[in-house]
């Protein structure tokens, strides 16, 4: 796929990937990546490096304790057993996400 070129999704393969979790509609940050066509940690690392440009208001980090709540909905939670908390997008963030890994 060319540098500018858009890969389009089926909706269902996007539909199949948002969560309802805390109340809110989110992606995982696995998700994204391998919609991206980048590895979870770069997802991770875009949004560490930058905090300051990405606000609050756009990810929120899934605590180890709902990680087992939400195994039953969530079928990559099952086969990751990380340290790393798993980010969870806004829909706002998923665009800014992508933004910020394609540079």
């Amino acid at each position: 796929m060319a540098k500018n070129e858009v890969e389009k999704f089926d909706e269902s393969t996007i539909r199949d990937r948002i969560y309802s979790i805390r109340g809110f509609q989110v992606m995982l940050d696995s998700d994204l990546a391998e919609l991206y066509g980048v590895e979870t940690k770069r997802i991770n690392e875009a949004v560490k490096r930058n905090k300051e440009r990405f606000p609050a208001g756009f990810c929120f980090k899934l605590k180890y304790s709902e990680v087992a709540e939400q195994r039953s909905q969530i079928a990559t939670l099952k086969k990751k057993h990380s340290k790393i908390q798993t980010l969870c997008f806004y829909r706002a963030g998923c665009c800014y996400a992508c933004r910020c890994t394609k540079k």
